[in-house]
């Protein structure tokens, strides 16, 4: 994975395909000559002028599912060099924004499936957070951040603290001009001294010291049972999605399907929505259990809360929908 660091709104970093994210998921396109010096200086000025536009820039469907099917993708032109999704990172000061310049955009990488997606980081929060300080919007955004990127496509990536919003509000570098514990780079080993033991994946026993007050918080408790439900569903782990014949806000269908699994889910997050045209059968939300039995093609699914989500499971004929696993919140229930 690689960080192409652009701090616009926008995919096309000011319209420049070379200063942008999703060029560097593609192979080059054009053999250069490259045998002398005067050939090699000569061809990198070439390759700038074949890519001053992205209206020629290559365009993939690898992240879209086929209808409701699992598209076969195509890594022909793919890099292998994924990159960090800093377009969804500058967008991130509320989910909507974020979910939507991924939407519309996602077609410009080689698989946005392989993105990896965050919120802040050690240099910035997202653009108005503001950018410069660790996230410093109401917790319930972050609740609302995290359920989106913990069922949307990509692999997300959580920064420290973010469980306990640690040092929400702190200038994030300030150089030389302060010590590093009143910034947003300050040690965050205090918080998780003490013993804890893991039982299971996302399970503990005997928490004790900081750590237990740290694995209390509302927000490390978000992020446990968002990994659950995501560790519960392979369509979430690494599906792709579509959005098509979905009426919502944050809606979404994920899929992945290989020899021996065949995962789908309905996701929406804190709001409702209808799923149309989808298979019928038995369909089962990770979060409650509800089962629902569709028989006309239609799924409705009625939802509040900033945060709250829902994924209801097909019980498909190789991989079951998994029941109810995610463990109540202030924010998912």
């Amino acid at each position: 994975f690689a960080e192409v660091c652009t701090r616009v709104r926008e995919v096309w970093n000011h319209g420049q395909p070379a200063d942008s994210a999703p060029f560097y998921t593609w192979k080059e396109q054009k053999d250069y000559p490259w045998s002398t010096m005067e050939e090699r200086a000569a061809s990198a000025e070439a390759n700038w002028y074949d890519n001053l536009s992205t209206g020629n820039q290559p365009t993939s469907n690898n992240h879209y599912l086929d209808g409701n099917n699992y598209r076969a993708v195509d890594y022909s032109k793919k890099s292998d060099l994924n990159v960090i999704d800093f377009p969804m990172h500058w967008n991130f000061k509320n989910a909507y924004d974020a979910f939507n310049i991924a939407k519309w955009n996602d077609h410009v990488y080689a698989d946005a499936t392989w993105n990896v997606t965050y919120v802040d980081s050690h240099d910035y929060a997202p653009d108005g957070a503001p950018e410069g300080e660790r996230f410093n919007q109401p917790q319930d955004v972050w609740a609302e951040n995290l359920a989106l990127m913990f069922t949307f496509r990509g692999v997300p990536s959580i920064y420290y603290g973010t469980e306990i919003e640690f040092q929400k509000g702190k200038r994030i570098d300030v150089g030389p001009n302060a010590p590093l514990s009143e910034t947003g780079r300050a040690y965050f080993g205090d918080h998780i001294a003490g013993s804890v033991t893991a039982t299971d994946f996302g399970k503990y026993t005997n928490a004790s010291g900081a750590v237990a007050n740290t694995l209390n918080h509302p927000l490390a408790k978000h992020i446990r049972t968002l990994n659950l439900i995501r560790h519960a569903v392979p369509a979430l782990q690494k599906g792709q999605y579509s959005t098509d014949n979905i009426s919502g806000g944050m809606a979404y269908k994920r899929r992945f399907t290989d020899a021996t699994t065949d995962s789908f889910a309905l996701v929406t997050v804190s709001g409702g929505a209808t799923f149309n045209s989808i298979p019928n059968g038995t369909y089962v939300d990770a979060v409650t259990g509800d089962t629902k039995n569709v028989t006309n093609g239609s799924l409705s699914v009625s939802l509040s809360g900033k945060g709250n989500v829902r994924v209801y499971v097909y019980n498909s004929s190789l991989t079951s929908a998994p029941g109810k696993v995610a463990e109540y919140g202030n924010y998912i229930r």
